[in-house]
């Protein structure tokens, strides 16, 4: 087969074909690829962008995080305050604790009131002395019955869900139901 001549640019191939078409044959194969080259290397820039940003707003709060900040995180939850010693922030919790001595009508009404009005599961009702006074003396007076009242008894749970109240205020509250 003759070759045709491609004139000063030269033949490439048995199909006399310019070199200038070969290259931008290849130039155009190689568009192509390059294409899905681009295409990969922006998904790999996609996929590499959040993580970037998230340690990069990470590294901007750690700074921004102050060295008083972290010692308020860190700190104990409690302090060990010796008897003798002085302790700071102690008045602060006696004052928030309300402090004052509860009366036996406020017992009553927040505690007391809802079972021993009524007498539900068999509890004393208020006012009726001579159930209270029945079981006063089942159970050795009115410290026996404050020691009941203490522990719990039946359906009534430990200190009749009063924790927070001392001995002197549950005795006052139980003279005031009873009458005794």
């Amino acid at each position: 087969m003759p070759r045709a001549c491609c004139g000063n640019l030269g033949c490439f191939g048995q199909l006399g074909l310019p070199l200038y078409l070969h290259i931008a044959r290849e130039t155009v194969a190689a568009g192509e690829s390059s294409h899905d080259e681009v295409m990969r290397v922006n998904l790999i820039k996609k996929m590499l962008i959040a993580p970037v940003t998230v340690m990069a707003l990470w590294a901007v709060t750690a700074q921004a995080t102050t060295d008083d900040a972290i010692a308020e995180r860190l700190k104990p939850v409690g302090q060990v305050c010796v008897q003798g010693e002085e302790c700071k922030g102690v008045e602060a919790v006696a004052s928030a604790a309300g402090g004052g001595a509860k009366t036996p009508d406020d017992v009553i009404a927040a505690h007391c009131g809802a079972c021993h009005s009524t007498g539900v599961l068999g509890a004393p009702k208020i006012g009726d002395t001579a159930d209270w006074k029945k079981r006063a003396d089942e159970q050795g007076g009115l410290d026996g019955l404050l020691a009941k009242a203490i522990s719990g008894i039946n359906a009534m749970p430990p200190k009749g869900t009063c924790a927070d109240c001392t001995d002197d205020e549950l005795k006052a509250t139980i003279q005031k139901m009873s009458g005794l």
